[in-house]
């Protein structure tokens, strides 16, 4: 609980930090430009990879079957679109690592992993011949 109440505090700490060194090496106009071309790249990749993966969900339920990664997918796209949007150099590197199709797929391999590792399904059993069926 205290760990992410310490990133949410942290994050624009360092954001603005970092923002401020990079305006001092380059410029303030070169700075902000930086922070508008990496918001509307993200915002090209989002809306590309979201209608990539809306169709992949689509042809998934026209198949019978639910889309989970897809759904999982589609939330990792939206966080990382939200990280684009939001200035900063360190939002914008997170945010882009969440919109590479491969990068996601990993990551959403290494939660699959995760979880399947706490599920443990428990009961008792006996088998019945065909005669006892």
């Amino acid at each position: 609980m205290v760990m992410p109440l310490i990133v949410f505090m942290l994050v624009p700490i360092v954001e603005m930090w970092i923002l401020i060194e990079v305006g001092g090496w380059i410029g303030a106009l070169p700075t902000i430009g930086l922070v508008v071309v990496t918001a509307t790249l993200g915002l090209s990749l989002l809306k590309r990879q979201g209608l990539s993966t809306l169709l992949s969900a689509r042809q998934k339920m026209n198949e019978g079957s639910i889309p989970a990664t897809e759904l999982v997918s589609g939330v990792m796209l939206a966080v990382g679109g939200a990280l684009l949007l939001t200035p900063g150099f360190v939002t914008d590197m997170v945010g882009l690592v969440l919109l590479i199709p491969q990068t996601r797929q990993w990551l959403l391999f290494k939660m699959i992993d995760r979880f399947r590792d706490k599920i443990t399904i428990e009961g008792e059993y006996r088998r019945l011949d065909d005669r006892n069926f």
